[in-house]
């Protein structure tokens, strides 16, 4: 479980509580009387999702929400199919009475704190909890209490051609020296050694740089980035960006393949759910690896994303909306195998489908499943967004600007000492 101690004083709720009422009370000001919540006598749950690019998820969530209706007849789940910003539509959402019943997101310890997400651990058998994968649900609890159940976990891979390494005589890079010389020696006339992202990689390894130096973000609600590991890390991009060996301005960014199965990049690092265009360019060519270690001192890493369910805690049915979150993302395996490989390509969270699915029993995709299970990071619940931009702001000041490194990270870590401070209060 993550460990967040608990820094409440009787006042301190007493404060927390005024504050959630008022924005609440703001929330019903604003949006008016809640719509009814029973049609025909059939009480009404409300689910949101964000817009899921791959072909078919928006009709598979629609009859994921009638089947349901089927083994409950007297409950009607609405999917609502959230385009654009969804995370600021999320959060205003939960200010209101109307907010969904059920949602995905990222948790967050503000989210907590602020009474939004009700706790789910009731939910969960002892046999449930050693099959979903430990690291999800230490992301997804705080104070020791489940508040989220992962639906997919998605990773990164850095992914290659084995006849172009042939051919140059090189091995799959195992540190960033490696890296650097595998990207020069496969440079050319026409072709890149490597995308990492318009941005020249600060997007897409923000995050992974330090932890592939060994060191991490929040640690027992302290900062700890600034260190030499992290400055040695972030200066390996700028060395990188420097080489001229980046792809610079593809038509997409790191997330989309193109630049790599249309040639344009030997390597590309990008995420498992690219897997399928990218074997149906490359086929058997295809070879990849996570992120290599900074150096002998290094670990190699991948980063552990995807998406969790939560059920909001500030609606009037939080026992029907929980019953519901279990029968689709704890109980119901063949949903949960559905959603993950039936339209995109994501490790399901729980262990026994993620060995035993088929389609990810090929190399690369058992591969995957194998290294995020031992080396998948991700930041902890009171992690929150405006510290990623702090860190964002500096880490593009040191590569595009050419900042000093360590001065940039120390700001940076000033700042994110202020906002976790305020966080903690």
């Amino acid at each position: 479980m993550n460990s967040v101690a608990n820094s409440s004083t009787p006042s301190m709720r007493t404060r927390r509580e005024i504050i959630r009422t008022f924005t609440f009370a703001c929330g019903a000001l604003l949006t008016g009387c809640a719509s009814s919540d029973y049609v025909d006598g059939k009480l009404v749950l409300t689910q949101w999702y964000h817009q899921y690019g791959e072909k078919g998820t928006f009709q598979a969530v629609h009859r994921y929400a009638r089947e349901y209706t089927k083994v409950n007849p007297h409950i009607i789940v609405k999917v609502v199919w959230i385009p654009g910003d969804y995370g600021t539509k999320l959060a205003t959402a939960l200010l209101t009475p109307d907010g969904p019943d059920v949602f995905e997101n990222q948790l967050s310890q503000a989210m907590v704190e602020a009474g939004q997400v009700a706790p789910l651990d009731d939910l969960f058998t002892p046999a449930d909890l050693a099959d979903f994968n430990s690291r999800d649900t230490a992301l997804n609890s705080v104070n020791g209490k489940i508040y989220a159940v992962k639906m997919i976990d998605d990773m990164g891979l850095l992914f290659y051609r084995k006849s172009q390494f042939k051919a140059a005589g090189i091995q799959p890079p195992s540190t960033m020296a490696e890296l650097l010389t595998a990207a020069k020696e496969l440079t050319t006339s026409n072709r890149k050694g490597l995308y990492l992202g318009n941005d020249g990689g600060i997007s897409a390894l923000l995050n992974i740089l330090p932890w592939s130096a060994n060191t991490d973000f929040l640690v027992d609600n302290r900062i700890v980035f600034n260190n030499p590991r992290t400055v040695a890390a972030y200066e390996a991009l700028v060395q990188l960006n420097r080489s001229g060996t980046l792809l610079m301005g593809a038509p997409t960014d790191w997330w989309d393949p193109s630049a790599f199965t249309q040639g344009a990049a030997a390597m590309q690092w990008c995420g498992l759910w690219a897997y399928p265009a990218i074997y149906k360019a490359v086929q058997d060519d295809l070879g990849a690896v996570i992120w290599p270690a900074l150096d002998a001192a290094g670990v190699p890493v991948t980063f552990l994303g995807g998406w969790s369910a939560m059920v909001n805690a500030n609606r009037p049915h939080v026992a029907e909306a929980k019953k519901f979150l279990q029968w689709q993302w704890i109980q119901n395996r063949k949903i949960q195998l559905d959603w993950c490989v039936g339209y995109g390509f994501h490790v399901p969270p729980r262990h026994s489908l993620a060995i035993s699915t088929a389609k990810l029993q090929q190399p690369v995709p058992a591969y995957a499943v194998k290294m995020l299970a031992k080396y998948g990071k991700a930041l902890p619940p009171l992690w929150s967004s405006s510290m990623s931009s702090d860190l964002t702001s500096a880490l593009t000041n040191i590569v595009k600007l050419g900042h000093p490194a360590q001065q940039e990270i120390s700001g940076a870590a000033a700042s994110c000492r202020r906002e976790l401070r305020r966080e903690l209060e």
